[in-house]
């Protein structure tokens, strides 16, 4: 295939752009294209009509993670064949509007979105060393009619962030509502923070028991050298926190459990199967062991060094073992996150180019047969 220098199509492996063989894939957001430098920090989550919404960052002027960038989002109504013109979350002028990390109420249908704000002249450097203008702050905004409009953001940092921490991030990725047990129907965004004190880096959740009306502070990792992460619900009402890991004596992630829905976090421990290059990953539930299986998904750049080696891993056994791995695309790549359609097709949104993860944000639309193909 004859391109441009730079200009990034997805590898076809023996599927191909066109779906053969259960694997179709296109890009999403092209960096430099509709007004933004560029496009960062994926996430994508399946509506109760079908529909997939693919949020990310239009970063205005540049590649770093401050300054002018937007919350965008683009709509499919068709198991992502097609895809809508992208349309603005949330725009607060030169100030960053990150971080999303959707999750689906699947007793109201109303898509809620969790996502962090901070003045666009300060950094994540100047936040966590406390020389900032301002600090990072916590909002939420929410769709009623299947992602087509957005509310006003709404601001809960009172609720949900403590005065000692300063750096603060929600996701990035997707969350979940528990599905079974004694906290069933709870909102839980996984999330990540800076202690003013120690300057130490920790995972946490934040959720709601109430359908998104208001929102609490869950539990914290007991050990720190964690941050970005995701959430799964295990069977025996556990859920598992997967975060990307920064102690670099193992180079894989970090996971935790909880018995309690959040509210406490213990067994925090390697899953050295699960190498990174410390870089964010999504984890998801596909089904459960009644459903004719019980499959966790997990993606990430599978290298101990690089963001490189796009890789998606079926777990049958809680997520214990990963015995079964396929590339989706082995060159640059980085962040990634799972929707799982009502058609059991699986919908993974990640970062990816030809020479560098930024040129491209990708979306995925591959079967399990396919996975299981690897």
């Amino acid at each position: 295939m004859n391109r441009p220098p730079g200009e990034f199509s997805p590898t076809p492996n023996d599927a191909g752009s066109e779906g053969r063989g259960g694997l179709r894939q296109s890009p999403l957001f092209a960096s430099g294209e509709d007004g933004y430098h560029t496009y960062r920090i994926p996430a994508i989550i399946a509506t109760s009509r079908g529909s997939l919404l693919a949020f990310c960052e239009g970063r205005k002027h540049g590649q770093g993670d401050s300054g002018d960038i937007d919350l965008l989002v683009k709509r499919s109504t068709d198991s992502g064949r097609t895809w809508s013109g992208q349309r603005v979350v949330w725009d607060d002028g030169a100030n960053t509007c990150g971080n999303p990390c959707p999750v689906l109420d699947r007793d109201t249908g109303v898509v809620w979105l969790p996502m962090t704000w901070n003045d666009g002249g300060d950094t994540e450097g100047t936040i966590i060393s406390g020389t900032s203008k301002d600090t990072r702050r916590v909002f939420t905004t929410c769709s009623r009619d299947d992602g087509v409009t957005w509310a006003g953001p709404r601001e809960i940092t009172s609720c949900v962030k403590p005065l000692n921490w300063t750096w603060y991030a929600t996701g990035p990725g997707a969350g979940i509502q528990i599905e079974r047990g004694p906290h069933r129907g709870r909102l839980l965004i996984p999330c990540d923070h800076f202690e003013a004190e120690t300057k130490r880096d920790y995972s946490h959740v934040i959720f709601s028991d109430d359908h998104g009306e208001t929102w609490q502070l869950g539990g914290r990792t007991p050990q720190p050298e964690v941050d970005e992460c995701e959430v799964v619900e295990l069977t025996g009402n556990r859920l598992m926190l997967n975060m990307r890991n920064y102690d670099r004596s193992e180079h894989c992630r970090q996971v935790a459990i909880s018995a309690d829905g959040g509210l406490t976090w213990k067994d925090q421990h390697f899953d050295p199967t699960l190498v990174e290059p410390v870089c964010q990953a999504s984890i998801r539930r596909y089904s459960w062991p009644e459903q004719g299986g019980n499959i966790i998904l997990f993606s990430n750049p599978a290298s101990e060094d690089s963001r490189v080696n796009m890789t998606v891993r079926l777990s049958y056994d809680e997520g214990e073992t990963w015995p079964i791995a396929r590339v989706v695309h082995p060159g640059p790549s980085a962040y990634s996150c799972f929707a799982v359609l009502a058609n059991g097709e699986i919908a993974c949104l990640y970062e990816a180019g030809q020479d560098s993860f930024r040129e491209s944000i990708v979306v995925a639309i591959l079967t399990l047969d396919w996975i299981r193909r690897g």
